[in-house]
């Protein structure tokens, strides 16, 4: 039963970090930097002071650290707990008596095989959840349970590098909705709030260091620096 429950654990902790990460991403960090920033918070490692900026000066992104902090503990505990329940002698074989089963599996074996048993739960159920197939399914259903729930709004921008102060780098998408939508760089006055357009992305081609008088059309992706906080607000739809 304590091996049952510590793959139950174990299964339950991989999905619940890939659920963190899918709604990191919604809220707009990269892919790969939301599943870091799951697995640091469900963890309680890894998490640098940059990459903390990215989930402190985000409302959404606290709430989701927190659940996260709070089911890691949890996780943990109950993993020590059986863990440490199913290296015990009785825990496969209780109150069974078959003949010659003490000249068979001497009871000092018994927690070597529940730790070979828990070594083999970790690597099948780790190889299950990298296989790329699946965990393409898998997080490809979360995502549609989240945004049909509607539990995380998601965002059109997505921030690809934070620097030292708050600034970091992000591409945000135009919609129908954008304040950017058919208005030059010049007109959207983005310099006033420290804003730079590095490149804009358009049907396929990247226009670098983009001028002045550009129009910005549905569509478009924006490449941005400037401070995070003053893109969200000035650009990204709210």
């Amino acid at each position: 039963m304590n091996l049952f429950l510590f793959i139950v654990v174990l299964i339950v902790s991989f999905i619940v970090v890939r659920i963190g990460a899918i709604a990191f991403q919604l809220t707009g960090l990269e892919w790969s930097l939301a599943k870091f920033q799951a697995l640091s918070c469900f963890t309680g490692t890894g998490f640098t002071t940059k990459e903390a900026e990215l989930i402190t000066g985000n409302s959404q992104r606290r709430r989701i650290a927190s659940v996260l902090i709070v089911l890691g503990h949890a996780g943990l505990v109950t993993m020590i707990a059986t863990f440490a329940n199913t290296l015990r002698p009785n825990t496969i074989l209780p109150k069974f008596k078959l003949p010659f089963l003490h000249t068979m599996l001497p009871s000092g074996l018994l927690p070597w095989i529940n730790l070979f048993g828990i070594a083999i739960s970790i690597y099948i159920v780790y190889r299950i959840f990298t296989n790329t197939k699946i965990a393409a399914k898998l997080t490809n259903a979360i995502r549609a349970q989240i945004m049909k729930k509607r539990i995380i709004k998601p965002v059109s921008f997505s921030e690809l590098m934070i620097a030292t102060g708050g600034y970091g780098v992000s591409q945000i998408e135009v919609c129908k909705d954008s304040p950017m939508l058919d208005k030059t760089l010049i007109e959207s006055d983005l310099r006033r709030h420290d804003i730079t357009v590095l490149a804009i992305e358009r049907e396929g081609e990247v226009i670098p260091n983009p001028e002045a008088g550009i129009k910005i059309v549905i569509g478009d992706n924006l490449i941005c620096f400037g401070q995070l906080e003053n893109i969200r607000k000035n650009i990204c739809v709210q």
